[in-house]
């Protein structure tokens, strides 16, 4: 059961990793037509979706691993905390999502829109980077 669910976790950390590349997608949408600004940010909408399934992969395949290891109680309320963070942070993003798609289809101005979105997406690759180094260093705390 262990492997089945190890392996699962790995497939959750692979949807995350869209959260990396991220702010380098957002940093670039500026720069291109209304039509491709459209599918860019439905991309990401879409993609983002698809990395929130991963981060509930991720909350229950890494308590069930939680409960099967010798961890530290901060290393597991570090992880935690970090993992409701990156859901919150995911969650908020939908709305600029939502709203630079519908101003980009009424040919307005969304640089408030996507200036949400770069930072937004800035936070989701620390906070990943930050959860990254805690499963990798989990002897440390």
């Amino acid at each position: 059961m262990w492997n089945v669910t190890f392996f699962l976790h790995m497939v959750g950390t692979a949807a995350l990793g869209f959260y990396l590349i991220l702010p380098f997608v957002v940093g670039g949408i500026q720069k291109l037509s209304l039509g491709a600004q459209e599918g860019a940010i439905n991309t990401i909408r879409v993609t983002n979706r698809f990395a929130q399934y991963g981060l509930v992969i991720q909350l229950l395949t890494g308590g069930y691993l939680m409960s099967q290891g010798d961890y530290s109680p901060a290393w597991m309320i570090i992880v935690t905390i970090l993992l409701l963070a990156m859901f919150a942070v995911g969650g908020i993003m939908s709305k600029p999502l939502k709203n630079a798609l519908a101003g980009i289809r009424e040919k307005r101005e969304v640089k408030e829109e996507t200036s949400k979105l770069g930072t937004l997406s800035a936070l989701l690759a620390l906070l990943l980077l930050v959860m990254i180094f805690f499963m990798v260093f989990n002897h440390i705390i």
